[in-house]
């Protein structure tokens, strides 16, 4: 591989125009197929084989059409205190508005609150329904901005007006602030690293690049494959924050190269051949980790996975090509000042003692030390995680700034907590020979359960032998509560359907997150096997070794688990969460722990490459295995710690996003960058080694044998006659990164 890839660096450096101009050539295809594309959907969420997705394709069955019914749209009207919205100004100014509702674009219906029986108990609030013809992702700008203008009519009435619903959603996307931040900082990061402003350049160049070629084809496929607007958000802070990596890593060896006194297109060639090996190596362990959320079997979340694997196979396939293209356009610009000018002074860098040198020889002088501290700490910060409670927040962890939290604090208050997410009962009573009496058999046993506040009547189907009635908890959808609730419905199930004869499920959205909450937490211990056990595997191909690779999955599973105990203490249990902008604490998303390990597998598993393989390498060549690890500091300290300073601030510019879910995947994956770079790699990884000594490097012979010969990091480039005192029987890896 390394030799095929620095064939392809030297033929991307000479055919630098060529290159360009087709990656050209393909963003103008992908942003003209996107400009012409339905957009991102907002489609249901459904996860196949639990209760109420079950319940849910029962009612699309014996209810046709029911499932699938436009948009919709809430308009919450609150009187001034001490008034009823039910007398005098205020009931007019409602009706008011709920005709001109009536007549905006696109509007099937309008459920008026005083027909509806929509008015809580005290008068002071009511509600009222917008049905649209067509689904959330299709409702205009023209429809959304005339339920606007009826609030804000209502508003110059006196009345409290907010509004929420899937219709008002205007579908998101990335908004530019995260984006811009996450660049601003990793410009600064890059300018410190490289001292050179071309230097610092040419990776965000090429990383956007990038990012706009993946977030065209995320657009042009969103439509037909259904893909949400979280979608292109994560598509984006992926490709940000790996395409910047991955073209640090070629520029900087490009430079290594150069100052080693190699002309222009060979050090591009050697580049792409070593640190672009890596790359590749890095980049496939991300896509297989993100490709791998398929076997969860949730279809979002395999949407999501493959979409954002996409983004990473560009932004790999653009440090490969497009890098070494730029190169050639300005080999002498990304070098240092005093290279440039013929002033370089003391030999090659790498021969000079660095920060990394000095905090490698420390943690060889305590290695014990460092390592408890480490892991110590790790452990501590992980123990929240025992606490994890998983969920799908909805409108009440949105700012209080907007009007879809506003209107559900206000039906929360008027209506009870509950309200905001009622169970849905769906009874099959086709097998009853009375089901009207069957159904309101189930309907008076639920309604009696502790916990729910009110039946609503039951509506039946056609052919009348299939109900389906809302039973409402007293208790808010995320609550712990709630969920108790659903489990102890669903376990007094046999008694009641031996009572009444039929058979009945539990959906809605509430019991459909809670199912989805309790399948994804029976995944994660075992996806986190799978992952552990291959970046076993995947690092034992690559370093020839035993140890090293299991060493490295247990820091990759310390470093998941401290950054999810942190995220459970800052979004679930509060701790400092006016600093990070969480306004309402519950439960954490579903989706967001198994995702963030795959994306944090890959990432790991980078750093783990660019720094260990240079301590290889070092050992193989003949130096003691302490010296080898301050050889390895001494050429990837720097760039490794740069790398991993920009994934932190650009996942962090993503905490500001409104998405739950981004916000969440901001956070964790800026905590787990974080330590797994910073403790494991750059602290428990030296300590180990340190301790292990010649025996890291261990290999059976028999293993040794079987094993494929992968050269990742480009030992075919290494001079051919090099002696080493260490021979390495099983084939040294010799690592240029």
């Amino acid at each position: 591989m390394a030799t095929f890839l620095y064939r392809l660096g030297l033929a991307a450096f000479r055919r630098r125009g060529r290159v360009l101009l087709v990656w050209l050539g393909v963003l103008v295809v992908v942003a003209v197929g996107a400009a012409q594309a339905s957009g991102p959907s907002d489609e249901e969420f459904s996860m196949p084989g639990i209760e109420a997705q079950k319940a849910f394709d029962l009612m699309e069955e014996r209810f046709p059409g029911t499932a699938a019914d436009g948009a919709t749209a809430r308009i919450v009207f609150v009187a001034p205190d001490g008034r009823k919205v039910t007398e005098g100004d205020p009931r007019k100014a409602v009706e008011q508005a709920v005709q001109s509702l009536g007549e905006g674009p696109q509007v099937a219906g309008v459920a008026d609150p005083f027909a509806s029986k929509a008015v809580s108990r005290d008068g002071a609030t009511a509600y009222a329904t917008v049905t649209y013809k067509v689904e959330a992702g299709d409702v205009t700008d023209a429809a959304r901005a005339a339920v606007h203008e009826a609030a804000d009519r209502a508003r110059s009435a006196g009345l409290t007006v907010e509004t929420g619903g899937s219709a008002m959603d205007d579908g998101g996307g990335p908004g530019g602030s995260a984006e811009l931040v996450g660049l601003s900082a990793a410009a600064i990061v890059l300018l410190f690293t490289f001292g050179s402003l071309a230097a610092a350049g040419l990776p965000l160049l090429t990383a956007i690049v990038g990012v706009a070629v993946s977030l065209f084809g995320i657009l042009l496929l969103a439509g037909p494959l259904g893909l949400s607007s979280d979608t292109l958000t994560l598509g984006m802070m992926l490709g940000l924050a790996v395409g910047i990596d991955y073209a640090l890593f070629v520029v900087s060896r490009y430079r290594e190269e150069r100052g080693r006194g190699r002309a222009p297109h060979e050090a591009a060639g050697v580049a792409v051949g070593t640190a672009g090996s890596a790359v590749v190596f890095a980049g496939v362990t991300v896509i297989i980790s993100l490709a791998g959320l398929s076997v969860v079997g949730i279809p979002t979340l395999t949407k999501m996975g493959l979409a954002a694997a996409g983004a990473v196979a560009v932004a790999v396939l653009v440090a490969l090509t497009v890098v070494p293209a730029l190169l050639g356009l300005w080999p002498n610009a990304v070098l240092a000042r005093r290279v440039r000018k013929g002033r370089a002074r003391g030999g090659p860098a790498a021969a000079r003692d660095n920060l990394g040198t000095r905090w490698a020889r420390f943690v060889l002088r305590r290695p014990v030390a460092v390592l408890v501290l480490g892991v110590v700490g790790l452990i501590a910060l992980a123990v929240p995680t025992a606490s994890l409670r998983l969920g799908m927040p909805g409108e009440e962890a949105k700012s209080t700034a907007t009007t879809e939290r506003r209107a559900y604090d206000a039906l929360a208050e008027g209506f009870g907590p509950g309200f905001n997410g009622p169970l849905t009962i769906v009874v099959d009573a086709k097998g009853a020979a009375d089901p009207q009496a069957a159904v309101r058999a189930v309907g008076d046993r639920i309604g009696r359960t502790d916990g729910i506040v009110s039946i609503s009547p039951a509506r039946f189907n056609e052919a009348g032998d299939t109900a389906v009635f809302r039973a409402t908890p007293s208790t808010s959808p995320t609550d712990e509560k709630t969920k108790d609730l659903v489990e102890t419905i669903r376990r007094e199930r046999p008694a009641v359907e031996r009572q009444a004869s039929a058979t009945f499920e539990v959906t809605g959205t509430t019991a459909l997150n809670i199912d989805v909450a309790a399948k994804v937490q029976s995944a994660l211990v075992p996806y986190l096997a799978v992952v552990g056990g291959l970046a076993v595997v995947l690092l034992l191909v690559v370093f020839r070794s035993v140890l090293v690779p299991v060493k490295a999955a247990l820091g990759f599973v310390l470093s998941v688990l401290a950054a999810l105990g942190v995220l459970v203490l800052v979004f679930q249990k509060g701790h400092a969460a006016d600093l990070f902008g969480v306004e309402q604490t519950g439960p954490i998303m579903s989706l967001m722990p198994i995702f963030m390990m795959g994306i944090v597998f890959g990432l790991a598993m980078d750093y783990e490459v660019f720094l260990v393989s240079r301590m290889r390498e070092a050992y193989t060549h003949g130096e003691g295995a302490h010296q080898a690890v301050v050889s390895g500091f001494r050429h990837s300290a720097r760039v490794v710690t740069a790398a991993a300073l920009i994934m932190v601030a650009v996942f962090s510019g993503f905490i500001g996003e409104d998405g739950s879910l981004i916000k969440m995947l901001g956070f964790g994956l800026a905590a787990a960058v974080l330590f797994d770079a910073f403790v494991v790699r750059m602290a428990i990884v030296p300590a180990v080694l340190a301790l292990l000594g010649d025996r890291a490097w261990w290999l059976p012979t028999w293993l040794g044998r079987i094993l494929p010969r992968v050269d990742v990091e480009g030992a075919a480039l290494s001079h051919p006659h090099s002696h080493s005192p260490h021979p390495d029987p099983n084939g040294p890896v010799q690592a240029h990164v």
